[in-house]
């Protein structure tokens, strides 16, 4: 049984290695450059030698004011190697500049430092780390991305972190959403998004391709960058052109909201709760709308009070047909 459950987490642990793309970090912190200036940058889950987090930070380091970056790697005391995590302790790498006139960091101004721990990023000396942080920057294994969340949240930290869609839909991280301690990044609202993998990774899905150098890269469905560091675009507001009915809005049977299925279809004045679909994050301005607790509209109090505060499963029906998860919103100043 032991066995079986080591085999299950190396598993585990062998899909969560996505590595993202260098255009999209590149995109994504066009949009923050005025938080990042005099920061301690911290990429807590980043392997030395590919990844793209650090190589982004460190080219950019002087451009973007940045105090200093930090990585950590697990399972890894090989920095100049791609890591295989076939060892028991991990490594940081330091890095507060170069004095090389490009700004292209050289080998002699990173500094590595082996740590007695494995690297991971709930270990004492990444926590000690966090510490010394301001903003974490990463892609967190997706199987962990609660755990990861709840420690960035527990620490107080701002951040900037890539993850699944659906991660919106979590129990554990839907409070946060609504209570306005994270929302979505601009840069991707749509699509899938490639990542690189390591050599041992399983390539089943249809989805993958090995490039020129024999790099081997997945599509990946569904992704979105997460964080807590204000942008501009997130107080445009959405343009609302539909007029409220009865007959074109009908509620849910068992909450008292109108049901939306395309966020542009949210009616310009209706001042009652809506539920809306997860991808109206994409476009959620604040100072627009309000997130509200779907449970506080429940028609019926032995309906089951939902931990998540969406209208989700088979109680989010609509004259008897189910709706897929909904956010529940209404109009500000109305």
């Amino acid at each position: 049984m032991a066995k079986n459950r080591d085999l299950q987490q190396a598993k585990r642990q062998k899909r969560d290695e996505f590595y993202t793309q260098l255009t999209d970090i590149e995109k994504e912190c066009k949009h923050y450059k005025d938080h990042f200036r005099g920061k301690v940058i911290y990429c807590n889950c980043d392997d030395p030698t590919i990844s793209n987090f650090f190589r982004y930070f460190s080219l950019k380091f002087n451009q973007l004011g940045l105090k200093k970056l930090i990585a950590t790697c697990y399972r890894s005391n090989t920095p100049d190697l791609f890591s295989r995590h076939d060892c028991d302790t991990g490594l940081s790498l330091g890095f507060i500049g170069t004095k090389e006139p490009t700004g292209r960091p050289q080998k002699e101004d990173i500094q590595i430092h082996y740590l007695e721990g494995d690297g991971d990023f709930r270990s004492h000396e990444c926590i000690e780390l966090l510490k010394e942080s301001d903003i974490v920057c990463t892609n967190p294994p997706f199987s962990l991305f609660r755990e990861f969340v709840a420690q960035l949240i527990e620490y107080d930290k701002q951040f900037l972190i890539i993850g699944n869609v659906n991660a919106i839909t979590y129990k554990e991280l839907f409070p946060f959403i609504k209570d306005n301690k994270l929302w979505l990044g601009p840069s991707i609202t749509s699509g899938d998004r490639e990542f690189g993998v390591p050599d041992s990774y399983p390539l089943e899905a249809a989805t993958y391709r090995v490039d020129e150098n024999g790099n081997k890269f997945i599509r990946v469905k569904g992704v979105r960058w997460f964080t807590n560091l204000d942008y501009k675009k997130r107080h445009e507001e959405l343009i609302l052109i539909e007029e409220y009915t009865p007959e074109d809005y009908p509620k849910y049977d068992n909450y008292d909201a109108i049901n939306i299925d395309k966020v542009l279809d949210i009616p310009k004045e209706y001042d009652g709760a809506m539920g809306v679909p997860i991808t109206f994050l994409d476009k959620f301005n604040p100072d627009q709308f309000e997130i509200l607790d779907a449970n506080e509209y429940r028609l019926r109090p032995e309906l089951p009070h939902k931990q998540h505060g969406l209208i989700k499963d088979n109680h989010g029906t609509v004259k008897g047909k189910n709706k897929y998860c909904r956010i529940v919103i209404k109009h500000k100043g109305l």
